[in-house]
């Protein structure tokens, strides 16, 4: 990485918190997959940095919103946005450096119960502010007042557009036809309220602090369903038990959730779909298939 663009960030850091920030230690991060990471240390601070091509500073800036957003619940801990911007070669953002561990089964319960009450925060729409991107995709989020609506058209009928641009047609597009005509068969006997969600919450973007504290990253932020967060959870594992008992404690979920949540990891696997290609098309087939026959 440039030795500018590391000196523009040091600018940014030091008019954001109005304390001159000098770097000392540049660290390469391990354990993303879209951006690069470092710390950024100086004599009395530390930084969590990520950037991407320059062109994607738009991508920063909904992130930037999405971690305000999610920290002015205090609900869950969120690393504090410090700044964002851009240099000649790259966009960055910048976090509060926390120190992380692997959870514990008192802070996972912990989580759950904070994630419950984030939950708790509403909006009288479904949808956000602005768009934003899951992964390094783009993410629309026009409101709307219809759930459905906004996760056939918004969601699933998104990923299947860009799919087929990318060349997944044929039997993904039919199956993803059949299922969007038929999404309100889900909603009869139940009605979602318009949640804050984190958005993108796998066991990745989740884990303690050093105080033994829930944090949660990297969100994808808008209002929907909570059953599209708890179900993200399950796709990829990572949370236990004592994190779905606790939430449950605090907000009981509907009956129907076992037969969504497959409904909701399909916007996920169909983003892979599109990230990586590979197996995820007929896995996304096969949840499609399964969804129907229910």
């Amino acid at each position: 990485m440039n030795d500018k663009t590391f000196k523009t960030i040091a600018e940014h850091i030091s008019r954001a918190t109005q304390i001159p920030f000098n770097i000392t230690t540049t660290k390469p991060l391990s354990g993303g997959d879209i951006n690069r990471a470092f710390l950024l240390q100086s004599d009395t601070q530390r930084y969590f940095v990520k950037l991407n091509c320059a062109d994607l500073i738009d991508m920063f800036a909904a992130e930037f919103a999405g971690l305000n957003e999610l920290a002015q619940t205090n609900t869950v801990k969120i690393p504090r946005p410090i700044t964002f911007g851009q240099s000649a070669e790259a966009s960055f953002i910048v976090l509060e450096y926390v120190e992380l561990k692997r959870a514990t089964s008192q802070s996972e319960k912990l989580f759950g119960q904070q994630l419950a009450q984030l939950h708790h925060q509403k909006q009288p729409y479904f949808g956000w502010q602005r768009d934003n991107t899951i992964g390094s995709t783009y993410q629309p989020n026009s409101r709307s007042q219809d759930w459905v609506t906004f996760w056939r058209e918004q969601r699933l009928g998104f990923q299947l557009q860009l799919a087929e641009k990318k060349g997944y047609g044929g039997r993904l597009q039919s199956l993803g036809e059949k299922l969007c005509a038929r999404l309100d068969d889900f909603f009869t006997d139940y009605s979602p309220q318009p949640s804050l969600l984190h958005g993108d919450l796998w066991g990745g973007n989740a884990a303690m602090d050093i105080e033994n504290n829930p944090v949660m990253f990297d969100p994808a932020c808008y209002y929907g369903d909570r059953e599209a967060d708890l179900a993200m959870t399950e796709l990829f594992s990572g949370f236990g038990h004592d994190f779905y008992n606790a939430y449950n404690d605090v907000w009981q979920l509907d009956a129907g959730y076992k037969t969504r949540k497959t409904l909701y990891n399909l916007y996920h696997i169909l983003n892979h779909v599109n990230l990586f290609g590979g197996g995820y098309a007929s896995q996304a087939e096969s949840m499609i298939q399964k969804l129907l026959a229910a």
